[in-house]
């Protein structure tokens, strides 16, 4: 074999490796860039509430179920770590509060809200009520209970605030936690003999908690708003899946997983 030969030979190869390795590469590109991600699907990237963990869950399956090109991402966290992600313009594409005063904060950072779902208070004790916990009298600080509240900028710590002052009770609470989740969970831990949370929140944890009724003429009321965020990337897609939450499969969701309605 001459070396003439060997080197066109081999320079042959290289050109068709390069043509092998470039071709999936460019069939990739596709039609260009297409910020709405992988497959031409778009993310929605929504912020809410702790309390909605579990319906919230659900609810993106369903959506995606029916929007195959849209897939929901939920951030969860109290409603005032939500407010102050939107007010640094965190990059997401809609928010649901547990509270109307969180998002009429947001003033200029939403576009119009709309009430999706209520809910109410309960008390939380461990499994099976070993303190006899009858009403929000027992959770007094004088009958030496360990009681865990949310802390007073949550909404269900203003919730909590809000029944106890209107019964008189004061409560000095072990630990102020900075969702309603964190309630629950020192509660189920059994760092705690009670504390006050959504009712959908005891519902969550059946088999851990019981949760002893508040009555109406005590209560208080949460409503949650949903609203598109105005740094949206994807302002169509987000206006539609906070249209989707007031309709009619959304609520199914709300209303099995213990929420009222709006």
């Amino acid at each position: 074999m001459s070396r003439t030969f060997g080197v066109t030979r081999r320079r042959a190869v290289a050109a068709a490796l390069a043509v092998a390795v470039l071709a999936p590469l460019t069939a990739a590109c596709g039609s260009g860039d297409d910020s709405s991600g992988a497959e031409g699907r778009t993310t929605l990237k929504v912020l809410a509430a702790a309390s909605l963990t579990d319906v919230f869950a659900k609810a993106a399956d369903a959506y995606h179920k029916e929007h195959p090109d849209v897939t929901v991402k939920f951030s969860f966290a109290g409603s005032q770590q939500l407010a102050a992600q939107v007010n640094q313009d965190f990059p997401a594409d809609a928010l649901v509060t547990a509270d109307t005063r969180t998002m009429d904060g947001l003033h200029g950072k939403t576009g119009a809200p709309q009430i999706i779902a209520k809910n109410r208070l309960v008390i939380a004790t461990a499994e099976g009520n070993p303190k006899h916990i009858t009403g929000l009298k027992d959770l007094a600080s004088t009958n030496k209970l360990k009681v865990v509240l949310a802390a007073p900028a949550v909404p269900v710590g203003r919730y909590s605030k809000k029944v106890l002052d209107r019964q008189d009770i004061t409560v000095q609470p072990v630990s102020q936690e900075q969702d309603v989740r964190g309630v629950l969970s020192k509660v189920e831990l059994g760092e705690a003999d009670a504390g006050i949370v959504y009712a959908t929140d005891a519902m969550t944890a059946p088999d851990k908690v019981d949760a002893v009724q508040v009555p109406d003429e005590q209560n208080a009321i949460a409503e949650y708003p949903a609203a598109t965020l105005k740094v949206s990337q994807h302002a169509k897609e987000a206006d539609a899946f906070v249209k989707w939450l007031g309709g009619a499969p959304a609520q199914k969701l709300l209303r099995d997983a213990g929420f009222q309605k709006p």
